[in-house]
Formats: structure tokens, sequence, C-alpha cells
């Protein structure tokens, strides 16, 4: 009996992370460049209380006899699937279209992120919106305060148009690829830390393989499913529920037997 209770409490504890994960996904359904996450489950130990036996000439062969003893997470893994696009037409709002993170630093510490809602700051200096700077080939792309114009293409490249109407590559804005980006942790602000599981990040120019190319006044918003998100909390929901009454239902039968020396 107590076994059942026990099984109860750790689906109930699981069904609380699903929850919580699903939460943090609604709440971020318009953060841009936001990746959802999941809940992954797994059985605990078994106790076995028949081994099996191997079959014979005259008796066949017998299974084990296991009672599980509940579950636990298995893991929580981030879904990095693109989000879709929403055309600004802002000349500093920036897209990934395919695989890559734009790379942002502080203090010579980087970060990842896919979001690319940036801006030009006091200095002329291409930000985040937390002030973190922009990745290129020059350690960052700052426009000059004498130029007439600037434009991004789509494989990086930041051309400034000079007072006497002359043009200028001034940088590229580099984006990093992961072997295994489900293994970035992440950082808040949108942003992502590189982790010993995640290997070590590939910087390089947009557009060559691993790499996606460039969409400018483009911004790519979550990619959190709201219908799918609904359903899963329904049946996160009634596991909860599920679970809470294998526990009220083995108090009962642990009554019934305290009642017994009545």
């Amino acid at each position: 009996m107590l076994r059942a209770m026990y099984s109860g409490i750790a689906g109930m504890r699981g069904f609380q992370t699903k929850l919580d994960v699903i939460g943090n996904n609604i709440a971020n359904v318009n953060t841009a460049g936001f990746k959802a996450g999941r809940v992954m489950f797994k059985d605990i130990l078994s106790q076995t209380v028949g081994g099996a036996a191997a079959p014979s000439d005259t008796l066949g062969g017998i299974n084990p006899k296991q009672i599980g003893l509940g579950s636990a997470i298995s893991s929580i893994d981030t879904i990095h699937t693109q989000g879709s696009a929403q055309t600004t037409n802002v000349p500093t709002d920036l897209m990934i279209d395919g695989d890559g993170f734009f790379v942002v630093t502080k203090d010579g510490q980087n970060y990842y992120t896919r979001s690319g809602n940036f801006k030009i700051d006091a200095n002329g200096t291409l930000v985040a919106p937390n002030g973190m700077q922009v990745l290129s080939d020059a350690g960052t792309i700052t426009i000059p305060a004498d130029a007439q114009a600037y434009t991004i293409d789509n494989k990086g490249g930041v051309t400034i148009v000079n007072a006497d109407g002359t043009q200028e590559l001034i940088g590229t804005i580099q984006t990093a690829a992961f072997a295994n980006p489900g293994g970035l942790a992440k950082a808040g602000d949108n942003l992502y830390a590189e982790t010993q599981n995640s290997g070590t990040a590939q910087i390089d120019l947009p557009g060559i393989p691993g790499h996606g190319l460039m969409m400018v006044g483009v911004l790519e918003m979550s990619n959190v499913d709201l219908t799918n998100e609904f359903a899963e909390m329904i049946v996160a929901q009634r596991g909860f529920q599920a679970n809470s009454r294998i526990i009220t239902t083995s108090d009962e039968i642990l009554q019934e037997v305290v009642n017994l020396k009545r």
C-alpha cells in the first residue's frame, strides 16, 4: 500500500514540474527568439517480487514479476525549431533563417541568442537591448557619426555610405553554431551560455554550412504552439489529479486496516 502512495507522490511532483515548464512556455509566447521547453518522464526503480526463469524441456519460461515505484523527470529539453517570422521593417531587426545564433559579448564573455532586436547606441555601436555588443570580425559594429546611411545584407555585412557617396564595408555580423544546441543553458535576457554538452561555439560568417542567412527588418518570434501547450496542460492537470487520487485511495485503505483492530 505504501508503494502506491509513494508512486502517487512521485507522479504529482513530476506533473507539477511539467506544469511549471508549460507555464513558462505560455508566458513567453510573444518573446522574440524564445524556444519552448518540454518535460520527459522516466520510470524509477522497480521492486522485483519474482525472478525470471528459463524454459526447460517440461516447463515454459517465467517472466519476472516487478512492481514499479513511480516516475521521475528524465529531461527538460529545449526545442530549437525555428519560430515564425514577423516583419518589422526596422533596419536593425535581424533574423537567422536556419541554424545558428547571434553572438553578443560583455567583458570578454560571449553569449548566444536567437533574438535579433538590436539597436544602435549613442556611440553608434550595434547592441542588444541589454547593452551587450554584437560580435563581428572587427569585434564590434560601430557606425561612424559622419556616415550618411548604413545597410545590413543577408550575410551579415554592414555597409555605410560616406559623405562623398562612397560605400564602405565596416564589418560582418558573425553567428555561432553548436554540435548540440540542446545542451546550451538558458541565461536569461533571451541569452544562452555554452556548456560542456553543447560543444564549443563554431563562430563564422552567415551563409556557410551550419550557419543560416540573415533576414533584415524581420524578427524571429517564439516557437511556442499555444494549441499544443493547452493540450499538454490538460494532460498534466489530469495526471496530477489522478496521482492525487492514488494517495487518497491508499489512505482510505490504510484507514480500513487501522480499523480492523476495533
